[in-house]
């Protein structure tokens, strides 16, 4: 007999986006965008000092001369899309990594580049590693309009960053946060993970009260997940991606809701807490967005695409082509199913939002009463202010559906786009 999730996992796909089959991935280019009114843009800098073996991401060990290949295809990709974008409207510009400050001089050009071909005046949010952000990176940084960022800490315990193969100590971590505060970014966001080898719920809570007095404004808080083809997958000889324990995971997002609600911060995402009236950092929430960069994706509505994973190969193939690796055709039910995932993660479903985005012809209760409705009765979302809220009890429960297939999406994408430079096809 087939196990249960052969079953219901298909099932839930097809109501949920419409589709029975596996999403198919294929080597073809898709024409340039140049219809999108409100887009992100996403910079991905793959390189890092360390490489630790729990990141899932694309990422390669620094060097001078890969680095100015990397940066000349990326002034190269941005050129190709100049034209196509000039009459759209920016939301944000994400850069990620990697650890995207690890040849400051070089990101700060790339910068200046996209902020002048793209005239941005939006948001521009950065990932930062405590090792890597000194005053003097921060300052400039600042003076270059980056107005968001998000500090590595993971943990503030040395032996728990001596577990999971981190580069830095609690010491660094802390001051690294302290000087981004005092500089004064619109948003400073701590990330930590939890579950992590050797962790007590001591330890947790530890974590979360020294980055909390530290005067972050979001705390935003990540399992960890071994994935077969990362380093510790690997290493551990895992096939299938390996999950933390439930109720090590459930015990500890008790207590982030419990010290955050003491602390004057509400949830703003399955994952985050955010101060009131401060603006939210989210790397994921961007509906149309545009990647530059080996392994960035892009999701343009009527299509989704990833360039190769390989830095040498993605600067080669400019400017003579674009880079990407694989892409798929997005119809609109998908691209509704694909909105729907997201605004679940970020705990409100709006449909002013909705009928924006795709017409007034179309209601949250016309195009998914069949996903709402039992998600309703369970008690897991509620209704009200014209729109659907995930509740607390839901918030858990929800995201572990999603994991199904987000976890498995990534592992089959990421997995081939690593071992091969430019794969035959991916299914999800």
């Amino acid at each position: 007999m087939l196990p249960a999730k052969f079953i219901w996992k298909p099932l839930v796909q097809k109501i949920v986006t419409g589709q029975w089959n596996r999403f198919h991935m294929r080597p073809i280019v898709p024409a340039f965008p140049d219809n999108l009114k409100r887009v992100g843009l996403y910079l991905h800098v793959p390189f890092c000092k360390n490489l630790c073996s729990f990141c899932p991401y694309n990422r390669i060990e620094y060097d001078d001369t890969l680095f100015g290949q990397y940066e000349r295809a990326i002034h190269e990709e941005i050129e190709l899309y100049r034209s196509s974008l000039n009459q759209s409207e920016f939301v944000s510009l994400y850069i990620g990594g990697g650890t995207p400050t690890v040849n400051l001089s070089g990101l700060l050009r790339i910068l200046e580049h996209l902020k002048s071909a793209f005239s941005l005046s939006c948001d521009i949010c950065i990932e930062l590693h405590p090792s890597n952000m000194d005053a003097e990176c921060l300052q400039s940084l600042k003076d270059l309009g980056i107005t968001m960022l998000s500090v590595g800490v993971e943990s503030t315990s040395d032996h728990i960053l001596k577990n999971i193969g981190r580069n830095h100590d609690g010491k660094t971590a802390v001051d690294s946060l302290r000087r981004a505060v005092r500089i004064g970014f619109d948003s400073v966001n701590a990330d930590l993970m939890f579950a992590l080898p050797g962790q007590t719920i001591q330890d947790w809570e530890n974590d979360l009260r020294t980055v909390v007095s530290e005067g972050v404004d979001q705390v935003s808080t990540y399992p960890l997940f071994s994935f077969p083809y990362s380093d510790l997958g690997q290493a551990q000889r895992i096939r299938q991606i390996k999950r933390p324990d439930s109720r090590a995971v459930r015990s500890m997002l008790g207590l982030t809701q419990s010290y955050a609600n003491q602390s004057g911060f509400k949830r703003c995402a399955v994952w985050s807490w955010l101060k009131p009236a401060k603006k939210k950092f989210s790397s994921i929430t961007r509906h149309h967005y545009i990647g530059f960069g080996p392994s960035a994706a892009s999701m343009t509505g009527t299509n989704f695409y990833v360039n190769t994973f390989d830095v040498r190969e993605y600067a080669a193939s400019l400017p003579k082509k674009r880079p990407i690796a694989l892409s798929m055709p997005i119809d609109r039910r998908l691209e509704m199913a694909y909105w729907l995932y997201w605004r679940v993660y970020e705990l409100k479903i709006l449909d002013n939002d909705f009928q924006d985005l795709f017409g007034k012809a179309f209601t949250l209760d016309s195009v998914f009463s069949n996903v709402l409705k039992p998600f309703k009765l369970a008690g897991m979302i509620g209704k009200k202010n014209g729109g659907y809220y995930v509740t607390e009890s839901g918030a858990y429960w929800i995201h572990r559906l999603q994991n199904e297939y987000s976890l498995n999406y990534i592992n089959r994408l990421w997995g081939s786009c690593r071992r091969k430079a430019w794969p035959s096809e991916v299914f999800l």
